[in-house]
């Protein structure tokens, strides 16, 4: 083989092992026994757990349509038409019409103009972001944004700002503080969820929209925790912001639909042209294998059963779980009722988060542990998620041991 002279030219050379100090064989190793002894001290360590035949109170599957007959069937029936994957990016061979027709419903759903479908919502953010970054874009995230948009705008090549969370007073300033820079970016993108996965709360997106709408600049929402988990079907156009141009929407197939997938939803006139241009410039979508055509097949059969009764059940899920914690007054003042499907007990540390969880797996409770750093605010929390199809009578019982568990831990 030919050496390639940009390295190995008569001008350079590569140092040889011995011109160094010697290597250390072992120093992989040794890292990453340090960085696992590091976890530990700071009650970090985490493992990647099943639900088993455990009572869930943990899982995104909100509306229970993951294991719903209709939506395995569906699954099945594309396996056994398309295969098991797709075999391609979807700008090769990997476009299959399961995918068209996945988009085309996901528009009617969520009334946007056009969507593309990524193979899950982590890259689609990053698909986004990478998109619309450059070294000409800003962009503002939310304080409390999700990892992949925090992902997606350091790797965009963007200027990247923090917002304080929730704060639109924040986020003007930020825009105007760009519109008075020397060397403004003349283009800018504010970014945020719908509903935070950990404390609950939800954006106020109207307000977010107009001020954008008044400086020029996109809206990205997140919609990973309300597609077809809140009031029509979608944050966004429950807003009123569905024919928006210069509102940008992604989100998760893995939530509420039970399958897997993630989507950029797009409105307005432009709708088209942004869609071209993430076709052409997203690199998870040129280089990704398209989203499984069983996925697909599931999310699509999933959009028609998440209707507005299963949506208002979730809804009285949730009630039902702030309602019997807060019936517990050491609890009352803990509980953080959130905008969605979940709902946040905060923890006196990381140590009595992790023992309560412990503790209800082994009577056969799963929830979910947020523990610094995944918790933006430092403080540990039990996060307990709703689920439309939980009977209220039994939830309310299991939720009993729940409190009866922390408060035993804790004592």
């Amino acid at each position: 083989m030919v050496p390639d002279q940009t390295l190995t030219g008569p001008s350079t050379r590569l140092p040889a092992a011995t011109d160094n100090a010697p290597v250390d064989p072992r120093a992989w190793e040794t890292w990453l026994a340090a960085r696992s002894r590091v976890r530990a001290a700071r009650g970090m360590q985490r493992t990647d757990n099943s639900r088993g035949p455990l009572t869930d109170l943990a899982s995104n599957d909100y509306l229970g349509l993951g294991g719903h007959p209709e939506v395995r069937a569906a699954a099945a029936a594309a396996v056994h038409e398309y295969g098991a994957g797709a075999a391609a990016s979807r700008v090769a061979t990997g476009t299959l019409q399961v995918h068209r027709e996945l988009e085309r419903s996901l528009c009617r759903y969520t009334g946007r103009a056009e969507a593309l479908v990524f193979s899950s919502g982590y890259t689609a953010n990053l698909g986004v972001l990478g998109a619309l970054g450059g070294p000409g874009s800003l962009f503002i995230l939310d304080a409390h944004a999700h990892a992949s948009l925090i992902d997606g705008a350091r790797l965009s090549g963007a200027q990247v700002e923090t917002s304080e969370h929730n704060s639109l007073g924040d986020i003007e300033r930020l825009l105007l503080q760009n519109m008075q820079s020397p060397a403004p970016k003349p283009r800018v993108a504010v970014v945020v969820e719908s509903v935070y996965s950990v404390l609950g709360d939800a954006a106020p997106l109207a307000e977010a929209a107009d001020l954008c709408a008044r400086h020029g600049a996109l809206l990205v929402v997140d919609e990973a925790h309300s597609l077809a988990a809140t009031e029509h079907g979608s944050a966004a156009r429950a807003a009123g912001l569905a024919g928006s141009g210069h509102v940008v929407v992604t989100a998760t197939l893995s939530k509420a639909l039970g399958a897997q997938g993630g989507a950029a939803l797009l409105g307005g006139e432009s709708a088209g042209l942004l869609r071209e241009h993430l076709v052409n410039t997203s690199r998870t979508f040129l280089f990704d294998t398209a989203l499984a055509p069983a996925a697909a097949a599931a999310a699509l059969r999933s959009l028609d059963l998440a209707d507005p009764q299963r949506i208002g059940d979730l809804a009285r899920s949730a009630r039902v779980i702030c309602d019997t914690l807060a019936g517990h007054p050491e609890l009352r003042g803990r509980i953080e009722r959130g905008a969605g499907a979940v709902q946040s007990i905060r923890m006196p540390g990381a140590d009595a988060a992790m023992a309560a969880t412990a503790a209800l797996r082994e009577r056969g409770i799963a929830v979910a542990c947020f523990r610094p750093p995944s918790v933006p605010d430092g403080i540990s929390r039990l996060r307990i998620t709703a689920h439309a199809h939980q009977d209220p009578v039994e939830l309310a019982l299991v939720l009993e041991t729940v409190a009866r568990t922390i408060l035993e831990v804790e004592s």
